[in-house]
């Protein structure tokens, strides 16, 4: 239709004049003039007559940074709590900035503008989003065995541990805004910033600002955070711990500093029969059950299989791998769990650069840490900076997801008078009621496959 209008002018064109389609769709040319316009306008009429309170840019990447900067402005002029944020990814025709200064995760810095963050996303989850065949299996994460609980595909030797402490990594500077200026001591053994942690050649950390992060593990495209988990974790995995490491993965999303971002049915252990894209998919594969009588696993094969069919096959058969509705059902509560915690503190939800870096601290860092065990811990009691936690000076944050229980002792939390946070009672949750705080000695003991909150109340004994 826009070519239609004015010709050659809607589009991008490549140099032999055909339409650019590297986004699997006749691509825009968002660095003309008239286009930025249809843009704009567009934006306005859905916020002033249809109410939309936010915007998210499939592929924005492909936008140039101008058009979203001037997108934000109108919008902070309409309303500045209306959100935008998009897929930063650099790609096709105007990767490296080709055509223009594009919207990248990079070059988006210090816009305001949220962009998906890849980098923890795919430290809990393992791999990268276009892995095949015996690589679906054996790159396993953070949260689903990684060196501590090998598959088929792995062996839990040394250069896994070391890139179970690299992912970890990624993850600390994930639950820290993914900001490029954050800094702790990394795997190394060196203290770094996040935009010094190697990250496949590219730094780890990049934004300005914490809510320039948009923290997931699942989304629309590729498997969901389950059926992820299908391929990875070991097959003998028991449902029960299944529960365990999807509740964690989803933990990284919903403690970090930034936005959560939550996929629908991903806290009901949702499936699409292990389909990698479902947008073609139809309601058979995309389906949620809201009764929790399903999860949607084992429907049938992917209509996309391809040559990983016979590796679905006997998966998407094993009744096993099918959960009942009480395991999804205690999925839902661990989530509701994470986020009355969230809600609970404005620590989870700080504001400015410097309030993560001033209050934010990781623990069982570096070279000698205990593998699989991320410490994190959230202060309100900073000098020089205001009280902003009514109910909390202190709260600890531990993620285990190794396959025994672990421990973690800082001499600092003795005579806190940490404890678990209370929304873990409400969750129903058996196994994280057994984590426990030694409060003269200073240490956490936390079960296999948990996240677990220690609070300590304000006006007590920190100093």
């Amino acid at each position: 239709v826009l070519d239609k209008i004015v010709p050659g002018y809607y589009h991008r064109l490549n140099a032999d004049g055909a339409i650019e389609r590297s986004t699997c769709c006749a691509n825009t040319a968002m660095e003309h003039h008239m286009m930025e316009k249809l843009m704009l306008d567009s934006l306005r009429i859905w916020v002033t007559h249809y109410g939309l309170d936010g915007f998210r840019f499939d592929l924005m990447g492909h936008h140039m940074k101008r058009n979203m900067v001037k997108a934000r402005a109108m919008l902070d002029e309409l309303d500045p709590s209306l959100y935008l944020y998009g897929e930063g990814w650099d790609f096709g025709e105007v990767m490296h900035n080709a055509r223009g200064v594009n919207a990248t995760q990079f070059n988006l810095a210090g816009t305001g503008i949220g962009t998906f963050n890849d980098r923890l996303r795919n430290a809990v989850r393992g791999g990268r989003p276009f892995d095949s065949g015996a690589a679906l299996i054996a790159n396993q994460g953070f949260s689903n065995g990684l060196w501590y609980a090998h598959n088929a595909e792995t062996w839990g030797n040394e250069w896994e541990r070391a890139m179970l402490l690299q992912a970890a990594d990624w993850i600390r500077v994930g639950l820290a805004g993914n900001l490029a200026d954050y800094a702790f001591e990394a795997a190394d053994g060196y203290r770094k910033r996040g935009r010094e942690i190697d990250y496949y050649g590219e730094p780890t950390g990049y934004n300005e600002e914490p809510h320039e992060n948009v923290v997931y593990v699942e989304a629309h495209d590729n498997q969901t955070l389950y059926d992820n988990n299908i391929y990875k974790l070991p097959l003998a995995t028991s449902m029960a711990d299944r529960v365990r490491v999807q509740t964690l993965g989803l933990a990284f999303t919903l403690l970090a500093q930034g936005v959560p971002f939550l996929h629908a049915g991903s806290e009901m252990l949702r499936s699409k029969s292990l389909e990698r894209d479902s947008y073609n998919s139809g309601d058979w594969f995309n389906r949620l059950f809201f009764d929790y009588s399903s999860n949607n696993f084992g429907v049938g094969l992917p209509v996309e299989a391809g040559f990983e069919a016979d590796l679905m096959r006997p998966l998407l058969a094993d009744p096993a791998l099918r959960p009942d509705a009480a395991a999804i059902r205690q999925c839902v509560e661990n989530v509701k769990a994470l986020l009355t915690i969230r809600k609970s503190s404005p620590l989870f939800r700080l504001r400015t650069k410097e309030a993560v870096i001033a209050r934010l601290a990781f623990h069982n860092t570096g070279p000698n840490q205990l593998p699989g065990l991320i410490v994190m811990s959230l202060s309100d009691q900073v000098d020089g900076l205001p009280s902003i936690d009514p109910h909390h000076d202190l709260i600890v944050v531990v993620f285990n997801a190794t396959t025994h229980t672990q421990q973690f002792q800082k001499l600092d939390w003795q005579g806190c008078g940490l404890t678990l946070h209370p929304a873990h009672r409400a969750s129903g949750d058996a196994v994280v009621l057994t984590a426990s705080v030694n409060d003269e000695a200073g240490m956490v003991t936390v079960p296999a496959r948990t996240v677990a909150v220690f609070v300590a109340k304000a006006n007590g004994s920190i100093e």
